[in-house]
C-alpha cells in the first residue's frame, strides 16, 4: 500500500509538472485566438506575407545547403581514407559551438564596404570608389542563409554519420559485389538507408534557423521572429505578437509533422548482425586532396575565420570590453546557464523517473508532451511564458490584497527567475532525451531488487539509478549550458531590466557597429561551447560496436 501510493505521488508530479511546462504554449495560443486587442487586420495587410515570404526562403535556402554539405562530409569521413581524417572526423562539428549571429558580425566586418577585403580589392585594381566594382552584399537574405548553413551543417554531419556507421556491412559489400563504385553505393544503398537520421538532422537545423533573431535582425531580414519582436516591443501589443508566433508555430508543426512522414514512409531494417570494418575507400594524389578540401572548407569559412577575426579584434580591444563589466556579464552568463542546466537536469530526472515507476499511459504521454518547448523558437516561447508568469504574479497579488490588504508586486514578472523558467521549457527536450537514453538501458530487473531490499523510489533512483546515469546526467548538462549560454531571443525579451549576458552584450554592441568591443563576448560564447562538441564526437566515435574502423 506504502509503494502504491508513492507511485501515486510520483505519476500526479509528472502530469503536474508537465502542464506546467506546457503551460506557456496553451497560453500563447489562447491569447492568439482570443486577443484583447485585434491587429491581424493590420498585419495580413502590411507586414504577414513579407515574413512568410522571407521564412520559407531562409528555410529553403538552410535546407538545401546543410543537407549537401552534412550529408558529403559525413560520407567522405565515414568512408573515405585520406590524410588529415582524424582530425576532420570531429573538428567537423566545432562549427556548431558558434553562433550564427557571431559569424554575421565577423563576416560583415571583413566584407563590407571599409572592410579589409574590399580595400585590399580596390588596392590591386586602383578602384576609387563602389562605383567601380561589384561586390556582394553580405547584409541579404542570402547572406544571412550563408551564415546559418556555416553553423548549422554539423547537425546533419553528426547525425548522417551516426546513420552511416550504424548501417550493416553486408549491404555495403553487396553493392561492391553489383560493380558499384563508391558513389553509386552511396546513393544507392547509403542515402536511402540513413534518410531518417539525415531527416532528423535537418529538421533540427531548421528549427534552429526558425529561432535565429541575431543574424536576421543585423541583417535586416524581415522574418517571424524579428517581426515577433518588433510587434512586441516596437508596436508595444503582446496580442499581435501572440498571432505572429501562433503562424510560426504552425510552421513548426508543419515542419515536425513533414520529418515525422518522411520516416515513417521510409523504414529499414538490418537482417544481418556483422559489424565487421566498413569498406573504405583509400584515396590518393587528387582524390585525396579533393577530399582534404570537401572537408576543410567548412571548418575553415565556419570557425577559423571568423575567429581569427574576432581573436584579433578581442586582443586589440580587451581593455575596452573589461572595463564594460565583462567579469559581470561572464557571472551572470555562468550563473544563468549553471541554474538552467541543473534545473533541466532535476526535472528531467523527476519525469523520466515517473514514467518508468508508473508505466501508465498518461504518465509517459505527459513526461514526452513536457518537453515540446524544444520544437517552440525562443522569441515565441518569450510571449507565451509572459502570460502565466503574469498570471501567478496577479493571483498572489490579489489573494494578499484580499486577506492581507497590501499587494505583493510582480513577483516573477522581468526577474531572473521567469528567464530560468523559458530556459528550461525551451531546452528540456535535451536534458529529457538524453535522461531517458540512459534510464532505458538499465534493466527494470535492478528496480525490482532494490524494492525487494526495501528501498523506496527515490532511494533508488539516488542509489542505484543515478550513479549508473551519471555520464547521461554530465552530457545533459553540458548541452543545456551550451544552449543557454548562445541564447539571444528569450534572454532579449525576458532580462530584469538592467541585466545583460554576454550574448546580449555581443548583440547590443554589434548591432551599434561596435564590433570590436563585442568580439571578446562572442569569443567567449563559442569556446564555452567548444568541450561538449568535442564530446559529442567522440560518443559518435564510439557508436559502432567495438568502435571499428571509425
Amino acid at each position: 500500500m506504502h509503494l502504491r501510493a508513492w507511485f501515486d505521488g510520483w505519476s500526479i508530479g509528472t502530469v503536474v509538472l508537465a502542464i506546467i511546462l506546457v503551460s506557456p504554449v496553451v497560453a500563447l495560443v489562447g491569447l492568439a485566438f482570443l486577443p484583447t486587442e485585434n491587429i491581424w487586420p493590420h498585419l495580413v495587410s502590411t507586414v504577414l506575407w513579407r515574413y512568410i515570404f522571407n521564412t520559407l526562403v531562409l528555410m529553403a535556402g538552410v535546407g538545401v545547403a546543410i543537407l549537401f554539405g552534412g550529408v558529403c562530409t559525413a560520407w567522405v569521413i565515414t568512408m573515405c581514407r585520406f590524410p588529415g581524417r582524424r582530425i576532420f572526423e570531429w573538428a567537423l562539428l566545432i562549427p556548431m559551438a558558434m553562433p550564427a549571429y557571431v559569424i554575421a558580425y565577423a563576416y560583415t566586418d571583413l566584407l563590407e564596404y571599409a572592410g579589409p577585403v574590399q580595400k585590399m580589392l580596390r588596392g590591386l585594381f586602383g578602384w576609387q570608389s563602389s562605383r567601380d566594382y561589384w561586390f556582394p552584399d553580405i547584409r541579404t537574405i542570402g547572406g544571412a542563409i550563408l551564415m546559418m548553413s556555416l553553423v548549422l551543417y554539423p547537425y546533419v554531419y553528426l547525425l548522417s554519420r551516426a546513420g552511416f556507421l550504424s548501417q550493416s556491412v553486408s549491404v555495403l559489400e553487396a553493392s561492391r559485389l553489383l560493380g558499384h563504385g563508391p558513389w553509386r553505393t552511396f546513393w544507392k544503398v547509403a542515402m536511402p538507408l540513413a534518410r531518417p537520421a539525415i531527416a532528423v538532422g535537418v529538421a533540427l537545423a531548421l528549427m534552429e534557423t526558425l529561432n535565429d533573431f541575431g543574424t536576421t535582425d543585423y541583417f535586416a531580414v524581415q522574418t517571424f521572429t524579428v517581426g515577433i519582436y518588433n510587434t512586441w516591443l516596437g508596436m508595444n501589443s503582446l496580442p499581435g505578437a501572440a498571432q505572429l508566433s501562433t503562424v510560426l508555430l504552425i510552421f513548426v508543426l508543419v515542419l515536425i509533422g513533414i520529418e515525422r512522414a518522411g520516416r515513417r514512409q521510409q523504414r529499414f531494417h538490418e537482417t544481418a548482425g556483422r559489424h565487421a570494418p566498413l569498406p573504405g575507400y583509400r584515396l590518393t594524389g587528387i582524390r585525396a586532396v579533393a577530399a582534404i578540401v570537401i572537408c576543410a572548407t567548412p571548418l575553415i569559412f565556419g570557425f577559423v575565420v571568423p575567429a581569427f577575426v574576432l581573436g584579433g579584434y578581442a586582443l586589440e580591444h580587451y581593455q575596452t570590453t573589461l572595463d564594460n563589466n565583462f567579469l559581470r556579464l561572464v557571472e551572470n552568463s555562468i550563473l544563468l546557464s549553471a541554474g538552467a542546466a541543473g534545473l533541466a537536469l532535476l526535472i528531467a530526472l523527476f519525469l523520466n523517473y515517473g514514467a518508468r515507476l508508473s508505466g501508465t499511459v498518461i504518465v509517459r504521454v505527459a513526461s514526452r508532451f513536457a518537453s515540446i518547448g524544444y520544437a517552440v523558437p525562443g522569441a515565441v516561447l518569450a510571449v507565451g511564458v509572459v502570460m502565466p508568469v503574469a498570471w501567478f504574479d496577479n493571483a498572489v497579488d490579489g489573494f494578499s490584497r484580499a486577506v492581507f490588504g497590501a499587494s505583493t508586486g510582480l513577483i516573477l514578472s522581468g526577474t531572473v527567475a521567469a528567464l530560468l523558467f523559458a530556459y528550461v521549457v525551451r531546452f528540456l527536450a535535451v536534458s529529457h532525451g538524453t535522461i531517458e537514453s540512459g534510464l532505458s538501458r538499465i534493466t527494470p530487473s535492478m528496480d525490482d531488487a532494490a524494492r525487494n531490499l526495501g528501498a523506496t523510489g527515490l532511494a533508488t533512483l539516488r542509489r542505484v539509478h543515478f550513479p549508473m546515469i551519471r555520464g547521461s546526467a554530465l552530457t545533459a548538462v553540458l548541452l543545456v549550458f551550451v544552449e543557454t549560454m548562445k541564447e539571444l531571443p528569450m534572454t532579449l525579451l525576458l532580462r530584469p531590466f538592467n541585466f545583460d549576458t554576454l550574448a546580449t552584450f555581443a548583440y547590443q554592441y554589434a548591432s551599434d557597429e561596435q564590433i570590436e568591443e563585442a568580439a571578446l563576448a562572442a569569443l567567449a560564447i563559442v569556446f564555452t561551447g567548444l568541450g561538449p562538441v568535442l564530446l559529442l564526437s567522440l560518443a559518435i566515435r564510439r557508436s559502432r560496436p567495438a568502435h571499428q574502423n571509425v
